[in-house]
């Protein structure tokens, strides 16, 4: 009995981070979820495996989801893996899409208790916030708990955003790049559709479930300075 419930739970982790979905409602891997939520066995083998091998395992809407814990070399990204596989070069413009996907996630969600408060956001509501977050940033450096560091990065962050023109070319269509505002959000776009987190249809991007479960989960668990820092600002501009 032990031998088959470690082999469902090994199973389950192989699937989860090989980027599947394991769900109630899906036909090809109802059983395994079944097996999850309802065998004790296989749930705390399941929760020990991820736990050892540095992986955060989330439910959600009847739903399970897996990302690499922090500083997870083997199934996480590097920040030299994370530049070549988003289309970045340097390290203030790694942080930049940071910054951005940190823009997208407050765009759709304020907390793990609240519901999506925008259906969809297009590149330009993004380019906008981005445009507001940084610049409230910049004007409270003296009133936000901030460290001189960091203040340097937010500093290269604001003139790398800044010396952008918004489009590249107002003669061609919008495309993924460096060159330009909209350009860098839609790079960082793609990176997130790639990661399974959002969906785009007509130039509108919408959040997938995965997104809300890894938002409930990791973000409200590990929010990190980044989000240390966005408070202080919107608590020093209020």
């Amino acid at each position: 009995m032990e031998d088959r419930e470690l082999t469902t739970a090994l199973e389950i982790v192989s699937k989860l981070i090989n980027g599947e979905e394991i769900s109630r409602d899906e036909a090809g891997s109802r059983a395994l979820y079944q097996e999850y939520s309802e065998n004790a066995r296989v749930f705390d083998i399941t929760s020990e495996i991820c736990k050892n091998m540095n992986i955060s395992l989330y439910e959600y809407d009847n739903s399970l989801y897996a990302s690499p814990g922090e500083n997870n070399k083997v199934f996480g990204y590097t920040n030299d893996d994370l530049k070549r596989v988003i289309g970045v070069r340097l390290n203030k413009e790694l942080y930049l899409c940071y910054f951005i996907i940190y823009n997208v996630i407050t765009w759709f969600y304020k907390d793990s208790t609240t519901r999506t408060f925008n259906e969809y956001l297009k590149i330009q509501d993004i380019v906008s916030s981005v445009n507001a977050s940084l610049s409230n940033i910049v004007n409270n450096f003296e009133i936000v708990d901030m460290d001189t560091v960091e203040e340097g990065s937010f500093k290269e962050i604001a003139l790398l955003w800044e010396d952008m023109p918004m489009v590249a070319n107002v003669n061609t269509n919008v495309r993924a790049s460096r060159g330009s505002k909209v350009g860098f959000v839609k790079m960082t776009l793609n990176f997130l559709i790639d990661q399974g987190l959002i969906t785009e249809n007509n130039e509108r991007y919408y959040p997938k479930k995965r997104m809300k479960a890894l938002v409930t989960g990791y973000f409200e668990e590990y929010k990190g300075r980044l989000y240390d820092i966005m408070k202080g600002v919107e608590n020093a501009t209020h």
